[in-house]
């Protein structure tokens, strides 16, 4: 007689990706996989990041680290408090964690939850196999992160102010890129700054504009790039529906339809986008 045994139904981990908020007031960005993630910078409040994760079942006590980008405060809010108090482990550059600990917007410093990682040297957090690299932009240090998990391709650029050769490397690698299209050239222009703030955000240590951004995308898309989402937009100089169709139409003209041949979605400043997922 032959027995039927029930054997468990083991679940395949998915990947999960979450823009808690993107933009000048705070960024901060979830990847996860399985049961545990990692956040990329924490410019929003604490209470704020746990609500958004719960929000859609995500733990705070699944976080494993804090990845940052670079030490201006619309990505540093909270990185004291996640760190020190809660005691979640905070990877940076070393000349990234010195600038962090200067910052007036830090008042919980950062000591025990330091964790270095160096430029072009892949570092892993569990399943998360992360590399940093430069960006031009001017805060103490600045990167992007690469980063490799369940067989899924990620590129973080959130804040800088030209595609390098080096940039562009790490972009063209990506199944799932999230880029900076932080102004509208006309936008900023005809704007209210200041002359010398419009020359920072529109030099090479500044902010990508749409059209930077879709004039990349446009030359460079490759058949294995799934996903863009366009991050870190200005509140001042900037609108979600303006940033797509500056991309859209950038790409549509070179035989490439958003939501059809790649999904192209432009990231809200102060609200959580949907949890993607994928298998």
């Amino acid at each position: 007689m032959q027995l039927e045994i029930d054997y468990p139904i083991q679940n395949t981990p998915t990947v999960k990706f979450l823009s808690l908020a993107s933009g000048s007031s705070g960024n901060c960005y979830y990847l996860g996989y399985g049961k545990h993630g990692i956040l990329i910078d924490a410019g929003i409040g604490v209470r704020t990041i746990k609500k958004r994760l719960k929000d859609v079942n995500i733990a705070m006590e699944s976080i494993l680290g804090v990845l940052v980008t670079h030490d201006h405060a619309d990505h540093i809010k909270s990185v004291g408090n996640l760190g020190e108090k809660l005691h979640i482990p905070i990877y940076t550059t070393a000349h990234i964690h010195e600038g962090i600990n200067k910052s007036y917007c830090v008042t919980e410093k950062l000591y025990s939850c330091v964790r270095y990682i160096k430029k072009e040297e892949p570092t892993q957090i569990a399943a998360f196999n992360i590399t940093a690299f430069e960006v031009p932009h001017d805060g103490t240090d600045n990167v992007g992160y690469y980063i490799e998990v369940g067989g899924k391709n990620f590129s973080f650029l959130t804040d800088l102010g030209e595609i390098t050769p080096l940039a562009a490397h790490y972009i063209n690698k990506a199944h799932y890129l999230i880029l900076e299209a932080n102004y509208d050239d006309e936008m900023l222009r005809m704007g209210t700054y200041p002359e010398y703030l419009k020359q920072r955000i529109t030099g090479s240590n500044g902010h990508l504009s749409n059209n930077a951004t879709a004039d990349f995308l446009a030359e460079n898309i490759n058949e294995h790039l799934q996903h863009i989402w366009l991050c870190h937009l200005s509140k001042d100089n900037n609108h979600p529906e303006l940033a797509y169709k500056t991309v859209e139409y950038k790409l549509r003209a070179k035989g490439i339809i958003p939501g059809k041949d790649v999904q192209l979605v432009a990231l809200k400043r102060n609200t959580a986008s949907e949890l993607y997922e994928w298998e």
